[in-house]
């Protein structure tokens, strides 16, 4: 069984109490009877008996030295190490950050994850049961699955609102805290040995993302606003850039009203902040097209000058040269 194999049913047939079966280092036997898993035995040479197959010696009614056949299935789960699985966020992991619009942030990250087997009985249960062979890649998406609802639930009970400590939670986790994690995983009988993980970015948020996570849209559009006026203030010569992106706000604030059009008071407001927006970006370039229009007179009179001196000075010197000598 290689390294990315998980699981084999290996038999399927009539045993007797009395039959020899082998199991090979790092692995675990699990029996399984019409579609119930029974019992286990771990690595090494094992003669059936009920003393080691007590469940299944039950369920068929047999006693000690009991000749009678039963036919189960033997599912042999590989303990080794497996091969690093990775992750990401996707879809990202929503994290609430109350009093910052629009009241969220949606965080996204990728790593690795080493992975084992800790159970073997309940992993067949979940997984296995009914499988000729299961291999790591078909756990792949519920591992991560797994591992982004675990990350998601321990930001929430422990009321991290900030992406500086939702990389410490990361950092806890690497350095060993794992057992943070591995609750849910022990649920179907597996667990993370290592983890590790690149930090938390929040992504840059659309319209959409907004509505689909509930925020507050109209919060989050004023505050957008607000920082292009910023921009613009303490940089004038965009102003017509920053007019166009004032016109691309109002599209977003748009399609906002048009995704809630029972607020109509809310739309009358956003709309007269966008005229408001225009305005300013309006009086802003025509500020900036007076100073310019002041400098080019100023540099007019100044060519003017020089032109009159040296007409001047072309008058004064033939008189000079008429003077006796």
């Amino acid at each position: 069984m290689n390294s990315s194999t998980v699981n084999r049913r290996a038999v399927h047939g009539d045993f007797r109490m009395g039959s020899q079966v082998i199991v090979q280092e790092s692995q675990a036997a699990v029996f399984v009877r019409q579609g119930q898993v029974l019992d286990t035995l771990m690595a090494g040479s094992h003669t059936l008996s009920t003393g080691n197959l007590p469940i299944l010696s039950n369920l068929i009614g047999m006693v000690t030295n009991g000749n009678n056949p039963f036919v189960c299935d033997i599912y042999f789960v590989n303990l080794k190490d497996m091969p690093q699985v990775g992750w990401g966020t996707n879809p990202p992991i929503e994290m609430d950050m109350p009093g910052r619009s629009p009241g969220f942030a949606l965080l996204i990250t990728h790593g690795t994850v080493d992975i084992g087997v800790q159970d073997p009985v309940r992993f067949v249960k979940q997984y296995a049961v009914g499988k000729p062979i299961l291999r790591l890649g078909d756990l792949r998406d519920r591992i991560q699955t797994m591992l982004i609802s675990q990350l998601a639930k321990l930001l929430s009970t422990q009321q991290i609102t900030g992406i500086q400590a939702a990389n410490a939670l990361l950092n806890n986790l690497e350095s060993g805290a794992l057992t943070m994690l591995n609750d849910q995983f022990a649920a179907i009988g597996m667990f993370i040995k290592a983890f590790n993980s690149s930090p938390f970015q929040a992504k840059d948020l659309t319209p959409e993302d907004i509505v689909k996570y509930g925020g507050d849209i109209s919060t989050y559009e004023r505050a957008k606003r607000l920082d292009v006026a910023q921009s613009a203030a303490q940089n004038p010569g965009t102003a017509g850039g920053l007019t166009g992106a004032g016109l691309g706000l109002g599209i977003g604030q748009s399609l906002g009203a048009q995704m809630n059009p029972q607020d109509q008071a809310m739309q009358q407001q956003m709309a007269q902040q966008q005229m408001m927006m225009q305005q300013m970006m309006m009086q802003m370039m025509q500020n900036q097209q007076n100073q310019g229009g002041q400098n080019a007179s100023g540099s007019g009179t100044t060519g003017c000058s020089c032109g009159e001196r040296e007409s001047a000075n072309e008058r004064r010197s033939p008189g000079t040269h008429r003077q006796p000598g």
